[in-house]
């Protein structure tokens, strides 16, 4: 249940949506907690200024300490397509209880270390992602059968990870999926091709063309192929603008502009909207 909320009414300004120049739409924002092993949480959620059911995304974001200034901009792009977003602060970043992963993988000494980090991203990480999922399922304005999941770099391993555990998610957009851990950790390569082989929903796994690793496209992609999943991968052009062809095209809040519309299309395929 929410402990704790607020309201606010913003305006989405420049949404990167299917209709660029559509006139400013207004969301509701909304601050909740909700619990995760004990933990109180941090969450954001949008919706449309409107009555209905919603299809709804919840958005996995990355291992920087504080990830709430990227909410806003992954709203722009889905609230004026018609979603609901939420967008779970996993434990130990900025809003939420708990330890914070990058302290203990740095704690864990390089022996541990990888060890450690496949251990957390399929265990407490993805546990707070689900306890979210939840908490998203338990509102009465989203429709449960139009789930998605999203999210990049260590987002876009809880993506591929929530995805592998079902959960109710019909479609999912890693972005950037391990990155920046992928050379120096193989124990997450192997992971991750595991995780490839129990997904059974669409997938868009999309990576900007000077991510630190390219290498989750292609080895992933290959599996996903191989297995004739429902795949769909893309690793954008370098005629890109240069300030969105590094991870997470530059950043989630300067980068979304590029992959939007691709996204929302595949999203409206796969949600049969």
């Amino acid at each position: 249940g929410i402990i704790s909320s607020l309201l606010i009414l913003g305006l989405i300004l420049g949404a990167p949506a299917l209709a660029q120049n559509a006139p400013a739409a207004k969301y509701i924002k909304e601050r909740v907690t909700f619990k995760s092993d004990g933990y109180a949480l941090a969450g954001f959620l949008y919706r449309p200024d409107s009555p209905g059911v919603f299809p709804a995304l919840i958005w996995n974001h990355g291992s920087e300490k504080n990830p709430t200034p990227q909410f806003d901009e992954v709203a722009n792009v889905f609230v004026p397509a018609g979603y609901v977003v939420f967008a779970p602060v996993r434990r130990g970043h900025v809003g939420s209880e708990g330890p914070y992963i990058e302290t203990e993988l740095q704690q864990a000494g390089r022996a541990n270390r990888n060890q450690l980090q496949v251990r957390m991203l399929e265990g407490v990480q993805l546990d707070d992602q689900l306890a979210g999922l939840a908490y998203l399922r338990s509102l009465p304005y989203v429709d449960q059968a139009r789930l998605a999941v999203a999210g990049c770099s260590y987002g876009g391993i809880q993506t591929l990870l929530g995805a592998e555990r079902g959960a109710g998610y019909k479609a999912a957009v890693p972005m950037s999926p391990a990155a920046l851990s992928w050379n120096a950790n193989p124990l997450l390569q192997d992971r991750l091709v595991a995780a490839v082989q129990k997904i059974d929903i669409p997938v868009f796994l999309i990576q900007p063309p000077r991510d630190a690793s390219l290498e989750p496209s292609r080895v992933l992609g290959r599996e996903f192929q191989r297995l004739g999943k429902p795949y769909t991968g893309k690793i954008y052009p370098t005629d890109i603008p240069d300030d969105v062809q590094t991870h997470c095209f530059g950043g989630i809040r300067r980068g979304s502009r590029v992959w939007a519309d691709d996204v929302l299309s595949f999203l409206a395929r796969s949600l049969g909207r």
